[in-house]
Parts: C-alpha cells; structure tokens; sequence
C-alpha cells in the first residue's frame, strides 16, 4: 500500500474477531442475525430471536438501508491503466450516485432490458457508514465504518452517450447494486482478494491492497468534507480491470476473500412500455459506449479474457 495518509494503526473495523450480520426474508417478514464464526454451528446464520438458519438456503435482503449510495469512479491502478494508460486516473477521486432502488439482495436478479445490448459487471467492495459522520479526518473516518460488503456495481452502458456526466440510468436501474449477503467488521480489507465471477470462472481478480489508489478512509474524509454521510450509507470503493458484458442467463458473483460471496442471475425482461412510444433517450450502439462496454483488451491478463470467452460458450 501506498497511501498518501497511511494507517497509522489498525483500525477496530479492521482487527478481529470476524463478525458478520445478514438481513433475510423468512416468513414474509425480514430479521437480523449474526454468522456463527465457531463451535457445532459454525456456518449457519443465528437470528436474533435466537432460530438458527441454514446460511447457504436463506432469502437474502440487501444489509443496507442507505439514504445515498456513492461510488468512487477508479479507485484500482489495473482498471486505469486499461481505461487510461496510467496508474492513477486524477489527482483525486471523482464520484457518482446510485440511488437506493438499485439495491439488490444476494441471489437475486439483475434485470437486463430487451432493447440494452450492453450490462456490465463491475466486482467492487463497498463500505457501509455506521455512524454520522462529517467534517472528519482520514484517521478519524475508520471509527465511522461499520463493515464491508461484497457488491456488484453493474452497469447498463447503453445509455453512456446520455448519461455520462450523471450515470443515472448506466447505473442507476433497478436490481444493478447487488450487495451483501452481510455487514462483515474485523477483517483487513488491505489483505483481501476481490474476485469476480461469469459462470463460476474469474473474469477480474485483484489483491486489494496492492492496487489500491485511495483507501475508504481518504474518501470519506473527502465525501465528509461537504456531505454529511448517516448510519447505513454505502460507499462503493471502484473495481479492477476487465469490466465487460454479460448475457441473460448467466451468473455474475463478486466473492472477496474475507467477506464472502454475492452473486445474482441476469435475467432478460422486455422494453420499458413507454419505450415503444418513443419516450426519452433510446439505448444506444456508438463507438464511446463500445469503448466502455467492450474496454481494451489488450491491456488485461490473458486468463481473465479466456475465462469470459468461456463463460459466454
């Protein structure tokens, strides 16, 4: 790591023990519990009533309830070189927002719209705010994390040519924020690996701390500066090289070492009904939403690109 404000001390958020919450769907009703670490049930979700869950069979809903969702453009030195030919992409960090009706919980389905040709998987983690926080410090910004989360930023790039400057729509759809399935603290993330998967091959893979450009705890104190962040905002931490298009049918999962495994199922609906009537910007197929959607091949490791021609075979 080479951080401009290095750790000076390992944050609580970062030291063990490992403690993972999970929000599920049971009865039609939705409750909380707690990933049982060790002992006879070790690997079953305990709620807080005190049932026990069998973790891998449970409905999962998003852990979150974020009154905003930002995400950091490029925060991974793999994913600008591809897209810039440079380590770093600015001086700083640059943002968007996703609005919280794209959350999506772990095995759910990520909505493709017949008339977009081009959904993109971005593997990231995301931090998740556990107290307010404002005006803070990027020493003081690890005390206002309550955990991480594996998530998928997926992307609809149809609608670059439109979009670019807010990414509302790219972004922003329903079902395109796959999070979860817990809030995990007392893990380094710095010594994690992220993974994403098409169909159980890795089409991006990057050990976190070595590619890391800025550390959550710099964008925080960058975001708080102006922006009041409350208990349960998300913040999504960018994604390494390799982001492309995927296909209905196909299974997309960002697993980090850690934390665990998100995964949802890309599942084809048709065109938006006032789409027919010719309402607002129409998907498009132009050279700058290729140029994001297909990215540079020739600057990703061979395995990556072999592992998705596979995945779509």
């Amino acid at each position: 790591m080479n951080f401009e404000f290095p750790i000076r001390e390992l944050p609580p958020v970062l030291r063990g023990p490992r403690h993972e919450r999970r929000r599920v769907l049971l009865g039609g009703s939705a409750f909380w519990g707690t990933m049982v670490e060790s002992g006879t049930d070790v690997g079953r979700l305990r709620l807080d009533d005190g049932r026990l869950l069998d973790a891998d069979s449970a409905v999962y809903l998003p852990p979150v309830s974020p009154s905003k969702i930002i995400a950091v453009h490029i925060s991974y030195r793999s994913r600008s070189m591809e897209t810039r030919q440079k380590p770093q992409p600015s001086p700083t960090p640059t943002y968007f927002t996703k609005p919280p009706s794209s959350l999506n919980g772990h095995g759910g389905q990520i909505l493709k719209p017949a008339d977009c040709r081009y959904l993109n998987y971005e593997g990231e983690y995301a931090v998740v705010i556990g107290s307010t926080c404002r005006n803070v410090t990027p020493d003081e910004a690890w005390e206002h994390i309550a955990g991480f989360c594996p998530a998928l930023d997926m992307g609809l790039q149809d609608f670059r040519d439109t979009d670019q400057g807010s990414m509302l729509r790219v972004k922003g759809a329903d079902t395109l924020l796959p999070i979860g399935p817990g809030i995990v603290r007392g893990v380094n993330i710095f010594e994690q690996t992220l993974r994403t998967l098409v169909n159980g091959l890795v089409v991006q893979e990057a050990q976190i701390g070595d590619e890391t450009i800025w550390g959550p705890h710099y964008v925080i104190a960058d975001i708080a500066r102006h922006i009041t962040l409350v208990p349960g905002d998300v913040i999504l931490m960018g994604t390494p090289c390799h982001s492309r298009s995927v296909d209905a049918g196909q299974v997309v999962a960002c697993e980090i070492t850690g934390l665990g495994r998100v995964e949802g199922t890309v599942t084809a609906i048709d065109p938006p009904r006032a789409a027919a009537l010719g309402v607002g910007h129409m998907p498009t197929d132009t050279p700058e939403v290729r140029r994001v959607a297909l990215g540079f091949d020739e600057r990703v490791p061979e395995h990556l690109k072999e592992n998705l021609r596979k995945a779509r075979a």
